[in-house]
């Protein structure tokens, strides 16, 4: 055989394997009548739990996969493992989540769009998901350098996967013109969950969450639930039982040697309007701390988002002090020092380990003091984060109610 007749044979059944594999995920598909693909800025992972939970509870056999601080594959009993990855995240996985969803007889599958770059989440949509329900919880400005450089650009990179034909869901209000359009271009019928239901999801029923949850966040799964015959009082009960994701808001009350503190896991917020409201909406709820200190956790590899953030921290209302974690935080702070803040108010703690950033942190609060993480979960900001829930020895306040401008 010559080198040329060995490669032509290469060809052919690289082509053979490749279609047999198409052959095998498009039968996978077929064999799960809903799928749900969930994307959008913030909330991704809570609304793709929520769904799951509603359905769940109305006795359809749901499976879910979240791409979010630790991704999970959620089984039909809402038990859940963990999704191996042998490199880097890569949008192939989500056929392995179709076949396992398939093998698991899930009559419904509800997925977190991985992808950011625009050209891959058409990918995953068109090829890998071919949702009937397609979700964009809100869009705002993050990945910039991916999705951008405005924010509108961003609306419109999410837009690329709403399912041709099918129904889009969204809290989105403000560049709503821009969702409307493109799902008028793919034939889709556009749900827009407005500010009466958000608002129709009350206090009491936010109470119910062992968790802080949004409003919004809540009336978008509600409205997907009950496009799917799912009642309300049925799908509320099943999201109250829902595991939050790791990088959910969470609140946690420490008493260090006679120094009470408040620590808000605030760092899966970390687009500038997004943290902005929670870091507010932190220190109406805690009026009484003598000491605020805010926790950035920057990332060497989103360089945009530690600088878009440095920026906009100086116009919010001051911490008494701020720690720098991870890595790159010099871009957070020349950011901020161009905007007028002076760059000695921080404390450099980048590439410290948890105990020594834990160290930093207390050493510079009061009797009572609020510390809020915020701009990534990655890396430390995990770490730091179950760091103050195993020391937690008093039970939290009462859970803030959510603004029902945070998602």
């Amino acid at each position: 055989m010559t080198g040329a007749e060995f490669l032509a044979g290469l060809a052919v059944g690289v082509c053979a394997a490749g279609v047999a594999e198409r052959l095998s995920h498009e039968r996978a598909l077929r064999r799960i009548p809903v799928r749900i693909h969930v994307n959008g800025t913030r909330g991704k992972s809570s609304v793709t739990r929520l769904i799951a939970a509603a359905l769940r509870a109305a006795g359809r056999t749901t499976c879910a996969k979240t791409t979010g601080t630790l991704p999970r594959f959620i089984l039909p009993d809402g038990s859940e493992v963990p999704v191996f990855r042998p490199s880097r995240p890569n949008v192939i996985e989500q056929i392995r989540i179709v076949r396992a969803a398939a093998a698991q007889g899930a009559e419904v599958l509800v997925m977190e769009c991985m992808a950011v770059q625009p050209e891959l989440q058409w990918l995953s949509e068109a090829r890998f998901v071919r949702a009937t329900h397609g979700v964009i919880t809100n869009a705002r400005p993050d990945h910039l350098d991916q999705m951008g450089p405005g924010e509108d650009d961003v609306a419109w990179a999410l837009s690329g996967m709403i399912p041709a034909g099918q129904t889009l869901f969204t809290a989105e209000r403000r560049r709503l013109d821009i969702l409307r359009e493109a799902a008028l271009d793919r034939g889709a019928r556009l749900v827009a969950v407005d500010e009466a239901a958000c608002a129709a999801v009350t206090p009491e029923d936010l109470a119910s969450f062992s968790y802080t949850e949004h409003p919004d966040n809540v009336a978008l799964a509600l409205a997907v639930a009950g496009d799917l015959g799912v009642d309300r009082a049925t799908a509320l009960r099943g999201m109250v039982t829902v595991r939050p994701d790791a990088g959910a808001l969470t609140f946690h009350a420490v008493d260090f040697f006679g120094r009470r503190i408040h620590f808000v896991n605030g760092f899966a917020a970390n687009d500038p309007e997004s943290t902005e409201q929670i870091w507010r909406m932190a220190l109406a709820r805690h009026p009484n701390a003598e000491r605020r200190v805010a926790v950035f956790n920057c990332r060497a590899d989103r360089p945009d988002r530690s600088a878009q953030l440095g920026a906009a921290y100086p116009s919010w209302p001051p911490a008494d002090a701020v720690v720098l974690i991870g890595t790159g935080t010099y871009l957070f702070a020349r950011a901020a020092a161009e905007r007028g803040l002076d760059p000695g108010a921080f404390v450099f703690a980048e590439d410290l380990p948890v105990a020594e950033i834990f160290e930093a942190i207390v050493s510079r609060c009061g009797r009572e003091t609020l510390v809020m993480g915020l701009g990534n979960i990655g890396g430390p900001g995990l770490g730091l984060v179950r760091y103050f829930r195993n020391r937690e020895i008093l039970p939290p306040a009462e859970p803030p109610a959510a603004s029902h401008g945070v998602a």
